[in-house]
């Protein structure tokens, strides 16, 4: 008999199951679940760069796609699925309790948005990232972003943390600990509750929470403090060990064995991001850059131990021994939006047809949906060919730093610009214009 695995992709607005024959590589099925609450616009501010997901999207996703990814297959390939393993977006963290409850699904803090997650491009901790930057730099002991690119960016982690903490007093004082998107979906699945439990993904601890072996995990506890108090004792709370994606996170609990109508012997692999995860399903090989364009891009190269060694390499987001592959350097880079660009792009310059159809009232709302979907697709092919006619000395140059720098030297602070540059113009005219 085959043995067979399912692979979950959790990005910005939905979660993607595959069932795979382990032995052969065939895809027999696969399934996708649109997070409801973050389609409808919930829980997002975007004019302040605040980004969340509740983890009821997560749950329900994770249930959605996999029971979708599971109705058309037998029993005998029910029977035989062997593991599962989840990739997320990242950084993206939230604060647990100490019985390990993310704060979110308590009920006095179902809606408060400091008690979710804070998805990759929640980019309201920018302040939080120039102190951890500057203090990295002048503490007087060991840089903690040496192997992060030098900066540390408002999409990671502690940044993320402290500024939670210090925005909201409830959610502080009924925060025990935090955890990344990644790690709390094997706990889920796993059922595990004990904090000090959870087994921490290599991909999120080096890329994104400064962890380093050659320091002994997590920044030092004195560094953490002298960035602000809040911050003192929370080292403790966290993690020592981080794991590879080649590890075993612990098997299917009997309540998602259930549920999802699996048997419980089930492996559930650590977690890791998806972006590591895109560059091993095409394959990635030793000084071989492979770019996973989505929402947002992320480059990523593997380099052998033997041939990078401890150099860090500025600008970058991070160089991690087995973020990647388990044996090999895993180095990141990339830019915090791509997709989303053109999702506004289009949106923009179709902006009046679809105000006008908004405003038909015989066009059913489905018709209507229909109809704006179909021209948006029609947009950018139109608008490529009439681009390639322009003159060759009459162009656009477009700085694409519209939701921040991510590389090189993250800097959310950065903003994007379009300029349209002709060669008949003088620098003084460019200038002004």
């Amino acid at each position: 008999m085959s043995d067979y695995v399912i692979g979950l992709d959790f990005g910005t607005e939905s979660v993607r199951a595959l069932l795979v024959d382990a032995a052969s590589g065939e895809q027999l099925s696969s399934g996708v679940y649109h997070f409801s609450r973050f389609m409808n616009g919930k829980y997002c501010v975007p004019e302040k760069n605040l980004f969340r997901h509740h983890p009821l999207d997560y749950i329900e996703g994770l249930e959605g796609a996999i029971l979708q990814c599971l109705e058309g297959v037998g029993k005998e390939v029910r029977d035989n699925v062997r593991g599962i393993s989840a990739d997320t977006t990242g950084s993206t963290p939230g604060p647990l309790d100490k019985e390990g409850t993310l704060l979110a699904l308590r009920p006095e803090f179902q809606d408060n948005l400091n008690a979710m997650f804070l998805l990759w491009k929640d980019h309201t901790s920018v302040q939080e990232t120039t102190e951890i930057t500057s203090a990295a730099k002048n503490w007087g002991g060991i840089d903690f972003t040496r192997y992060s690119g030098g900066f540390y960016s408002a999409e990671w982690f502690w940044a993320k943390l402290l500024h939670t903490l210090r925005v909201d007093t409830e959610v502080r004082r009924a925060t025990y600990s935090w955890i990344e998107l990644c790690d709390w979906i094997p706990a889920v699945l796993t059922g595990t509750t004990n904090v000090s439990s959870i087994k921490r993904s290599r991909c999120a601890a080096g890329h994104k929470a400064m962890w380093h072996q050659s320091w002994g995990g997590l920044p030092d506890e004195k560094f953490l403090s002298g960035v602000d108090r809040l911050l003192a004792s929370f080292r403790e709370k966290l993690y020592t060990t981080s794991h590879t994606s080649d590890r075993s996170a612990g098997t299917l609990s009997p309540e998602w064995a259930k549920r999802l109508g699996l048997k419980g012997e089930v492996i559930v692999g650590v977690g890791a991001f998806d972006a590591h995860m895109g560059a091993i399903g095409v394959g990635i090989k030793p000084y071989t850059l492979v770019k996973i364009m989505g929402t947002s891009t992320c480059d990523i190269i593997v380099v052998p131990r033997e041939d990078l060694g401890d150099r860090p390499v500025k600008g970058i987001c991070g160089q991690v021994d087995g973020s990647v592959l388990p044996d090999m350097i895993g180095l990141e880079a990339g830019q915090s939006a791509v997709g989303d660009v053109f999702d506004w792009f289009v949106s923009l310059v179709n902006w009046p047809v679809s105000t006008i159809l908004e405003d038909i009232a015989f066009i059913n709302s489905e018709r209507k949906r229909l109809l704006i979907t179909e021209i948006q697709e029609k947009t950018i092919p139109v608008l490529t060919s009439a681009a390639k006619q322009l003159p060759i000395d009459e162009s656009i140059v477009a700085l694409d730093w519209l939701n921040g720098r991510r590389t090189p030297d993250a800097n959310q602070f950065l903003k994007g610009a379009i300029i349209i540059n002709r060669t008949d113009h003088s620098q003084a005219e460019l200038a002004a214009n």
